[in-house]
């Protein structure tokens, strides 16, 4: 049973909660976050979700993502959802996320990180993934176009990619 608070539109915490299932009340929203893990040669980790998995089963995935529950903040969900979906411990203490993007019932926050790590150091499969690999922009935007991916906008991946190395919306480095 997954307890979510509950927001406002201006993502101030109401003081109540909900359950994963239950019906939004109207002003209603929860938080959910993404991680994406790029490699320095700018390939992104992504997922392929358990059969059994409620909701998008068997389809490829960015690198984690998920609810937030009850007390997380934007950070500990995300370093939650990391740990749980492929067992390697990523530290979002010091970090904002990269983009918001508002959805009818929430906030989604995504975070764009690069790390050097080998698939063989994590722990995969879990409840939820069963295999995790290294692609490109371009394999993630055919495996949608194919139908094997979440069905995400190709220009969404295009930006995920594109900032990656950036905070903000010009192309200014990060130091």
């Amino acid at each position: 049973m997954e307890i979510w608070d509950v927001y406002n539109k201006d993502r101030i915490k109401t003081g109540k909660t909900m359950l994963r299932g239950s019906k939004f009340e109207a002003d209603s929203y929860h938080m959910v976050v993404h991680v994406c893990i790029f490699r320095k040669d700018g390939k992104m980790l992504i997922q392929q979700r358990q059969p059994f998995k409620e909701g998008w089963p068997n389809l490829w995935d960015i690198t984690v993502g998920g609810s937030a529950v009850s007390g997380d903040t934007s950070q500990s969900a995300a370093e939650r959802e990391v740990w749980e979906e492929i067992g390697y411990r990523l530290n979002l203490k010091n970090s904002r996320p990269s983009m918001t993007i508002n959805f009818e019932h929430g906030f989604d926050d995504i975070y764009l990180v690069e790390e050097e790590l080998e698939i063989s150091s994590l722990k995969v499969p879990s409840e939820e993934v069963q295999q995790v690999k290294w692609a490109t922009k371009d394999e993630i935007i055919s495996l949608i176009e194919h139908e094997k991916f979440i069905p995400y906008h190709a220009s969404l991946i295009e930006l995920l990619f594109d900032m990656r190395k950036y905070m903000g919306t010009h192309k200014k480095a990060l130091r």
